[in-house]
């Protein structure tokens, strides 16, 4: 249903060119009923920056987290760097994207992607019918 893409070799490529790399935003997915849910961990953004696209079915989240420390101060320790906060998740084709609900809440993005009605369980019903009609090979009725 969902398979992830790590773009960790993009991030060490441009850590090499001495750029700011993006940061993976860390994930959880998981089905209950006929609703796939993905909870990522975008702390510290801005939501008007969250960026959530559908193509093809690969599924896109974008965010920019920005320095909240005022200018020229004079920096003690400083881990928590301004950059984009991205991943990236191939959807399955049993997934319903033109109905997918987002929600942002106290730094997690969560996204609801139902089942595709075709994709849903469903009973099917088998009909059967007495011996009427049926003849015996081989038997003389006679």
């Amino acid at each position: 249903m969902l398979m992830r893409t790590d773009p960790t070799q993009w991030s060490r490529l441009a850590e090499l060119l001495d750029g700011p790399a993006p940061s993976l935003a860390a994930m959880d997915a998981y089905r209950l009923g006929d609703v796939v849910t993905v909870e990522l961990d975008l702390p510290g953004v801005d939501p008007t920056t969250i960026d959530v696209q559908i193509e093809r079915g690969e599924l896109r989240v974008a965010a920019f987290r920005r320095r909240t420390a005022p200018e020229n101060v004079q920096h003690l320790i400083r881990e928590r760097t301004q950059t984009t906060v991205t991943r990236r998740i191939m959807l399955g084709d049993v997934l319903d994207v033109e109905h997918v609900d987002a929600e942002y809440v106290d730094g997690v993005l969560t996204l609801r992607i139902p089942l595709r009605d075709s994709a849903k369980p469903r009973r099917i019903q088998v009909h059967h019918r007495e011996d009427a009609g049926r003849t015996a090979i081989g038997v003389d009725t006679a």
